[in-house]
């Protein structure tokens, strides 16, 4: 099969197959970034992770040393909340503010997945349309005088090479794509952990509700009744 088989054959699916290398570049080009982003950032914040585990207590002057370590990755606006808001003391409200990083980081994760879930859907249903004008070609023998059978039969091979071609894209995007969504999954689930771990270990007035709510209790709860003297 030489070049000009090919030009053939791509001018009797109507031009579809112009487009298939197209669309393997983009999937190819897609796939080696991404694993590549989510490799590094994935062991950046294994390793973030991996350093408040070791400590105890988490204070201000080491989060300002991982923060500056991590610069330009997902964890360092993380590390960034207990340092931009200091006057946050209440737990709940820091593992608010944590999450809200977390999903202002999680589209960078997956950006650009969508794009090959688009190529895995498109690129058999582009194959399955260059089948089609290639076998509509390939019918038309039949109205000529003296066309042979073989001539219709070996178009119709020739117009499957599209489908063919668009299946090879599709299943390549599709064991990829799941391999990247488990790996968004898997550093999102990291910086949830990151989350959980700061919050443990940064300060917080967590002694101060117990007692809040054992004066709650007490203010709610009826006074007893006075007792009466005896009248002598």
């Amino acid at each position: 099969m030489n070049f000009d088989h090919l030009f053939a054959l791509a001018a009797e699916s109507g031009g579809i197959l112009y487009l298939m290398p197209l669309l393997l570049l983009v999937a190819l080009t897609l796939i080696i970034e991404r694993f590549w982003f989510l490799s590094r950032v994935s062991r950046g914040v294994a390793a973030t992770a991996r350093d408040i585990a070791a400590l105890h207590h988490l204070d201000r002057a080491s989060i300002e040393v991982m923060r500056t370590r991590t610069q330009g990755q997902p964890q360092c606006h993380l590390l960034a909340v207990p340092l931009d808001y200091p006057e946050v003391s209440d737990p709940l409200r820091l593992g608010e503010l944590l999450e809200e990083a977390i999903l202002v980081q999680a589209p960078r994760i997956d950006r650009g997945v969508w794009i090959l879930d688009t190529i895995v859907t498109l690129a058999p249903l582009l194959g399955l349309l260059g089948t089609i004008i290639g076998m509509f070609n390939a019918f038309q023998i039949l109205g000529q005088a003296g066309s042979a059978p073989t001539q219709v039969t070996g178009g119709i091979a020739e117009a499957l090479v599209a489908t063919a071609f668009g299946l090879l894209i599709a299943i390549l995007g599709l064991v990829a794509f799941n391999n990247l969504t488990e790996r968004v999954r898997h550093v999102v689930h990291q910086l949830e952990t990151i989350k959980v771990m700061m919050v443990n270990r940064m300060d917080a007035p967590r002694g101060k509700a117990p007692r809040r709510a054992e004066e709650a209790v007490r203010r709610a709860a009826p006074s007893p009744a006075p007792v009466m003297g005896t009248v002598g």
